[in-house]
């Protein structure tokens, strides 16, 4: 069942720039998309559109079949069937974690509201510190009540603008894979935006590509990294490396297969730098015959800086790809 549908919106600022171009997205129910792309491409402009908080030129928002209303056709912009969370965390100081939690409860039923309440502390692992003040929360604990919040009136869909920019690597890890949890059981639609792809890789499967206020491509994972369709999504993924005398075609660093010989049809090399990788060493290749050089993943890490090296790579694993 679809739940949202963006048709060719497009949204422009002070002297033209477009934030928005004729973007077009839909989202099933349930389903968690990231969209994924560099700072200016107009992911935040995005959300904001969708959430009934920026006006826009042309297009239309539907969800559930309801067109979204900007600012300049509502009252009062925003819905509360559509959820933002911010980066900043935006809680209520003075207010407990249950306070805050509940606080878009205060006009619902008091058995419902009860109820709905236990179930977020319970699913977000906040019990232990429903009595404590956003002050004596971690930052990881901080973005747990602030999503917990919005998740309060059971939205329809649950936006989230880079929310996890302000954590550390590890409470971010430990963070995301709760979320993923929670985001399936409670079957919630939800859109996170972000920059950092492993951001994005960890929490959903689904993603989409923005670049410039436009989808580049949209898919599972899988498809994006076999089947990338422009030079930006391939180098999404990893480095990669042109292949001389061939316009347009690229290899992965991890599809090259390295030799101590030399045979028929591989190229020679010669290692100039190492660096060690938790999976790989990562080696920097010059390539004797074509000039240049390429990165490869050395994964038994038996290469050395000086070393000679003969490269193959399997046809299948070769990228066409445009700009």
């Amino acid at each position: 069942m679809c739940i949202l549908e963006v048709n060719q919106i497009i949204k422009s600022f002070e002297h033209g720039t477009k934030a928005l171009d004729n973007f077009k997205l839909s989202l099933e129910k349930g389903q968690v998309l990231c969209i994924i792309g560099e700072s200016g491409s107009g992911k935040s402009t995005l959300l904001r559109a969708i959430a009934g908080l920026e006006s826009l030129d042309s297009g239309t928002i539907m969800v559930q079949g309801e067109k979204i209303l900007g600012p300049d056709e509502k009252l009062v912009p925003g819905y509360e069937e559509i959820q933002l969370v911010h980066q900043q965390f935006q809680l209520y100081p003075n207010s407990t974690v249950e306070e805050n939690i509940a606080r878009p409860l205060l006009l619902f039923d008091k058995e419902y509201t009860r109820e709905r309440l236990d179930t977020l502390l319970k699913l977000f692992k906040l019990f232990p510190m429903k009595d404590r003040r956003p002050k004596q929360l971690s930052g990881g604990q901080q973005q747990k009540v602030a999503i917990a919040r919005a998740l309060s009136i059971e939205p329809k869909l649950l936006l989230l603008d880079e929310p996890f920019s302000q954590l550390d690597p590890i409470q971010k890890r430990d963070l995301l894979e709760e979320l993923r949890e929670i985001f399936a059981s409670l079957s919630t639609t939800v859109i996170l935006v972000t920059h950092d792809l492993l951001d994005a890789l960890a929490i959903s499967e689904h993603l989409c590509v923005m670049r410039r206020g436009k989808p580049v491509q949209v898919g599972t994972t899988a498809e994006l990294y076999k089947y990338p369709n422009s030079f930006y999504v391939a180098a999404l993924f990893s480095p990669i490396n042109k292949i001389p005398s061939r316009n347009g075609h690229y290899v992965r660093p991890g599809a090259l297969k390295l030799y101590r010989e030399n045979a028929k049809g591989r190229i020679p090399a010669q290692v100039v730098f190492a660096r060690f990788l938790p999976n790989h060493n990562i080696i920097k290749l010059k390539l004797h015959e074509f000039g240049g050089s390429w990165l490869a993943e050395d994964p038994s890490r038996a290469f050395e800086v000086g070393d000679n090296v003969y490269i193959s790579y399997p046809t299948q694993e070769i990228l066409k790809l445009g700009e």
